[in-house]
């Protein structure tokens, strides 16, 4: 996907990982067309449009474009906070240059997938599958020597990566905030992974199983999150990058956040030492729901509008067959936003939102200022536009900046 001009899938939705991640590479893509890889060729020349409306377009042959300018000295101060989200270390230094006040989601999952492409238990458990006799697990061990090169301590490698790949992200942005969402792979995907397949189950529906908070704990997983925490106390204490603020994703009940922060802590990531702030997502009902208790142990939250959306309406948002059903403009979602937003300021919690909705319509950014939202993280190429429309609105509201 870092090759390519731009990306058409025949399945998938609007919040589905490729379009995700097209949209953290800046490119062009075109979901859930169908029958997108019959009708294109090997060798065609096509084009390929995401900017006419809701629906992409792929056209036949090489059509001119323009490109539109903005200069970014005449750009609007904003009281709410204009964040970008941010997967690939590689393009930290780039992105940095648009305007920005910070990182509101770095996503540890990129780092995982593409500079290190082994499951941590695969790494930590390395000395027991080289004594292993199976054919399938020496394959493993094979892969793991020729990526790891003269990394004795398998598990090192790990723990370097993350702190290289976040360390970079939040070096670029320094010293502004960079809010690091800790892993969020599903079983399905941390199965894709080299020597995954010995650690994870098969799941009917990974989307809402053993996902984010509830593996960190877990004496099953748990071993693999010690190495991830190991490898952002480096970034944070040895490279120094304070900036770095850490995020537990879907964390279904304050019991299991409760669990999670004991574990940090054991790692070395203490709750308000050396500046660290630990948030939640805000992205299943029950974090809506039971907000109150979420802001007795976590400083602040960020509202994940794509699953919010998806478990609102009770849909995979991976299915091609119902994604076209969710849209975060529902007053049933709105609601649920709403309502949070309101909770975190009476009890005075950092608030802001991370989720593809602000960045893909306009209106829906200025629905997040009228409910008071601090801060709103965007994929880079709609910073600019959606900054533009806060400040209209503000302005609108008499907010001073």
């Amino acid at each position: 996907m870092k090759i390519a001009s731009a990306i058409v899938t025949n399945r998938g939705g609007r919040t589905c990982h490729a379009a995700i991640i097209s949209r953290e590479l800046g490119i062009p893509c075109v979901i859930g067309t169908g029958n997108g890889s019959k009708l294109i060729k090997n060798g065609q020349d096509v084009t390929v449009s995401s900017a006419e409306g809701e629906k992409g377009v792929v056209y036949e042959g090489l059509l001119n474009f323009e490109i539109e300018r903005v200069d970014l000295d005449d750009l609007p101060k904003t009281k709410t906070k204009i964040m970008m989200n941010l997967a690939i270390p590689e393009k930290a230094f780039s992105e940095c240059q648009i305007p920005n006040d910070g990182v509101g989601l770095a996503r540890e999952e990129f780092v995982i997938n593409s500079h290190i492409g082994i499951h941590p238990l695969a790494l930590y458990n390395y000395e027991e599958l080289k004594k292993s006799s199976d054919p399938e697990k020496q394959k493993v061990v094979k892969v793991i020597d020729g990526k790891t090169g003269a990394y004795a301590d398998k598990k090192q490698f790990f723990i370097d990566k993350v702190a290289e790949g976040v360390g970079r992200i939040a070096a670029g942005f320094y010293p502004k905030d960079v809010i690091v969402r800790l892993s969020d792979f599903k079983s399905n995907e941390y199965a894709n992974l080299t020597g995954g397949t010995f650690y994870e189950p098969e799941e009917e529906n990974p989307m809402i199983g053993w996902r984010g908070a509830s593996r960190y704990y877990d004496p099953k997983y748990r071993p693999a999150f010690e190495l991830e925490c190991k490898g952002l106390l480096k970034a944070r204490n040895e490279m120094g990058l304070t900036n770095i603020k850490l995020m537990v994703p879907f964390c279904r009940t304050p019991e299991e956040g409760k669990k999670v922060i004991q574990v940090m802590k054991e790692c070395g990531l203490v709750q308000g030492e050396n500046g660290l702030e630990l948030y939640v997502m805000c992205e299943i009902p029950s974090n809506v729901i039971s907000a109150d208790a979420f802001a007795d142990i976590f400083d602040g939250f960020s509202i994940g509008s794509n699953d919010l959306t998806q478990l609102t309406y009770g849909l995979d948002r991976d299915s091609g067959l119902i994604a076209g059903i969710a849209d975060e403009r529902d007053e049933s979602v709105k609601a649920m936003i709403k309502m949070v937003i309101a909770t975190a300021k009476r009890r005075g919690r950092k608030i802001g939102i991370c989720g593809q909705g602000p960045s893909d319509f306009p209106e829906f950014a200025t629905f997040l200022v009228e409910c008071g939202i601090d801060s709103m993280s965007l994929i880079p190429d709609t910073a600019v536009k959606t900054r533009l429309a806060v400040a209209a609105k503000e302005k609108e509201l008499g907010i001073n900046v």
